[in-house]
């Protein structure tokens, strides 16, 4: 299921993520409480978020949109993250993909890196994330 929406359009919702930057970002994730928790951690960062369950809701979302990011997990239903980042850099290389997940080892970072990945985040260290899409902090 995709789930969009212009934050700017709601603002003071419990959706509403600032009007900070201009920054548009998309989240994938099969997980509704993970979607939340991202959307929060962008508090301020992002402008507009939209959101997906899967790496094929991702692919059109992508291409529609064109977010500035994409945050994607790696294990969902239907196409999984790596295979819609293949798909998403296929469409646009200069797309960037952050991988956003629980999988914390050499093989999974080298096929993130592989296809196409400009980021690996894990999930139980978000700030990572954020720092790594703020503007303004030194990488």
């Amino acid at each position: 299921m995709f789930i969009g929406g212009d934050s700017r359009q709601h603002a003071g919702s419990p959706h509403s993520v600032g009007r900070a930057t201009g920054m548009t970002v998309l989240i994938v994730d099969d997980s509704p409480q993970f979607r939340k928790l991202i959307r929060t951690v962008l508090t301020g960062l992002a402008d507009d978020v939209h959101e997906c369950t899967d790496g094929d809701e991702a692919v059109a979302a992508y291409v529609a949109w064109r977010p500035d990011w994409v945050l994607m997990d790696f294990k969902m239903a239907r196409m999984g993250g790596l295979e819609a980042t293949r798909r998403i850099l296929a469409a646009d290389r200069t797309a960037r993909v952050v991988i956003v997940t629980d999988y914390d080892d050499a093989h999974w970072r080298a096929a993130a890196t592989e296809a196409g990945a400009c980021g690996y985040v894990l999930k139980d260290n978000l700030l990572d994330m954020r720092r790594l899409l703020d503007p303004k902090t030194d990488r």
